[in-house]
């Protein structure tokens, strides 16, 4: 049992992260004035927190040969990063965090379900069956309702 809600609380805990980080950024927006600069601030604490852990998990710098052999596509995550966070600054003032977070969410969902049908990008192929379309349906449901 603690096996599997351990995780489940951590997950939970991102989640609640997720919303608290455009919270705070969406009022550094409002403060510096710049939607650009609250996102490069975002990143630049963030950077700092992942050299503070690489640090203290004593991690190795990975080889060159280890790194050349990464495919490209692999090394874009930062990209995406930054998109969600500068589109949460912008967003999240006109939505309001409880439809972006929705909205958001949702997103992650219909994504996830394509990349696990598919097997894209390395992962285990799991087929969409009714359960989990289904499960899409009743997420889009509550998008709609958050909404309103």
């Amino acid at each position: 049992m603690l096996r599997i809600l351990l995780p489940s609380l951590l997950a939970l805990g991102a989640g609640i992260s997720i919303v608290v980080q455009q919270v705070l950024n969406t009022r550094l927006r409002t403060e510096l004035g710049s939607a650009a600069w609250a996102g490069f601030a975002s990143y630049a604490v963030g950077l700092a927190c992942m050299v503070l852990l690489t640090l203290a998990l004593r991690d190795p710098l990975p080889l060159a040969s280890v790194a050349a052999r990464v495919p490209w596509w692999a090394w874009s995550g930062g990209f995406f990063g930054a998109l969600f966070i500068g589109l949460a600054i912008l967003l999240v003032p006109q939505l309001g965090a409880a439809a972006f977070i929705a909205l958001l969410v949702a997103g992650q969902m219909l994504a996830s379900v394509a990349f696990d049908h598919f097997g894209w990008m390395g992962l285990a192929q799991r087929p969409l069956d009714g359960l989990r379309l289904i499960g899409v349906a009743l997420l889009v449901g509550g998008v709609i309702l958050i909404r309103r």
